[in-house]
């Protein structure tokens, strides 16, 4: 791909001259004359180098090589001017700029500094990538659908963010991977990612585990204990099943957010923290805090950003990728194959359990295979029961109806009744009654909205 250029340049022969040199060279090149069209224009994705001058009206060059730092650390940025005085080479680098170009061009100088800036990104890059790697933090995170698609695709738009980003979705789904995810995407990836699962322990241990405690401060608190927000900090704190969280912790919560500092137990002074936080649950929070369950301004400052996982059984094609990948994993180098018809049983079951009980469905037929192909006959689910003589079709249902009123009668009542029906029915869980319907999930949640129909989960 055709790496892109941000040149600013108030000078109209200057900038003609550089963005003339540089289209030859091969890059692609967006030029403007002054630094506020600059800063409006420059995007992290779309733009690996910026070259600006020091010297503007406006906003200067040194105001745009600080705003451009603060947005985007990776992109180089190169300052060019007339005054090629060593005071200001030594400024410009030392906010930042990743070397210095004096006037008038010369383009064989101009290209080395720009070939090299590239050169060195790449390599920063890779070695980022690497040190990531060796966290041990990234996960896998494998799709097909295009509603996951949309899913990951926002996941890696905010993960640029300090926002706190709640997840929400059914057990099993892969919360936990796609908060990996926007850490890995995220300035902080190098950083610790330290994971609670608010489910998991005691609600008299969850106040030390978050906050940390002073020696001394309880029976048995016999040395200082950090706790997990201190272990995160500069990094990601994924706080798993946060509705799980008891009413008395969460006001400790909601300050630790609002104002970055931990109430460490036993201890008379704040500690200051700086940790992103990302939070999950598979709970109704909304419903939780009219039940008086979760405080609503917590609420309110978990889910700044919030991503909802659509559970697998809305997702079907995701089935022809993730079993394949559970299978390699579990395979340990057999070649084992997957018959078509196996996939069809699969994508045909409702996956209570999600993705997580895909996975083990799949460890299941690898651990039971005998031969060189999976048999369905080690699913760990009956096949489905053939339709009985006694189902009824939609046409059969339609014939079996009332006559329909000489007046007329409302569409939308009828829609909004039988959607009612189908909600009791499953007990007012949204998305079995979606599955009865046999319409995606988030259609039937825009149509409760419609309706002013409470959603339970």
């Amino acid at each position: 791909m055709t790496q892109r250029i941000l040149f600013i340049e108030d000078d109209a022969s200057g900038r003609e001259m550089g963005v003339y040199n540089l289209k030859k060279a091969g890059y692609d090149v967006d030029a403007v004359a002054r630094g506020e069209e600059g800063l409006k224009l420059f995007s992290p994705e779309r733009h690996d180098l910026l070259i600006t001058d020091i010297k503007m009206p406006g906003i200067s060059g040194i105001e745009v090589l600080q705003e451009v730092r603060k947005q985007a650390p990776d992109v180089p940025v190169l300052v060019i001017t007339a005054y090629a005085t060593v005071e200001a080479a030594v400024e410009a680098i030392r906010l930042g700029a990743a070397d210095f170009i004096g006037k008038p061009f010369n383009r064989d100088h101009l290209l080395m500094v720009v070939e090299k800036a590239l050169h060195s990104r790449e390599l920063n890059r890779q070695l980022r990538s690497w040190r990531i790697k060796a966290t041990g933090v990234e996960r896998p995170l494998v799709y097909r659908s295009a509603e996951m698609g949309r899913v990951v695709a926002f996941a890696d738009q905010v993960a640029r963010s300090t926002a706190t980003v709640l997840i929400t979705g059914e057990s099993g789904t892969g919360k936990e991977l796609l908060a990996r995810r926007i850490h890995t995407k995220s300035d902080r990836a190098e950083k610790p990612f330290v994971v609670v699962n608010a489910a998991a322990m005691p609600a008299t241990l969850l106040e030390s585990e978050l906050f940390g405690h002073a020696k001394g401060a309880f029976t048995g608190a016999t040395q200082d204990r950090l706790g997990r927000f201190r272990q995160a900090d500069k990094g990601t704190l994924f706080l798993d099943e946060v509705g799980e969280i008891p009413l008395s912790l969460q006001a400790k919560l909601l300050r630790v957010l609002q104002e970055q500092v931990v109430e460490v137990i036993g201890s008379d002074s704040p500690v200051s923290v700086d940790v992103r936080v990302i939070a999950a649950t598979n709970a109704n929070l909304r419903q939780m805090v009219k039940e008086s369950q979760f405080r609503d301004d917590l609420l309110y400052r978990l889910n700044v950003l919030e991503v909802d996982i659509p559970p697998l059984r809305e997702r079907p094609e995701d089935i022809d990728a993730l079993v394949p990948h559970f299978v390699g994993q579990f395979a340990d180098q057999r070649e084992l194959g997957i018959p078509p018809s196996l996939l069809t049983r699969l994508r045909t079951h409702t996956w209570p359990g999600n993705v997580r009980e895909l996975e083990n469905v799949c460890q299941r037929l690898v651990v039971l295979c005998q031969g060189a192909e999976l048999d369905d006959r080690d699913l760990p689910f009956d096949k489905p029961a053939p339709q009985s003589d006694q189902s009824q079709s939609t046409d059969q249902i339609l014939e079996d109806w009332p006559i329909l009123p000489p007046d007329g009668f409302s569409l939308v009542d009828l829609e909004k009744h039988i959607i009612e029906r189908v909600l009791v029915l499953k007990g007012g869980n949204v998305s079995q009654a979606a599955v009865y319907l046999k319409v995606p999930r988030h259609v039937l949640a825009y149509r409760m909205e419609k309706y002013g129909l409470q959603r339970t989960n």
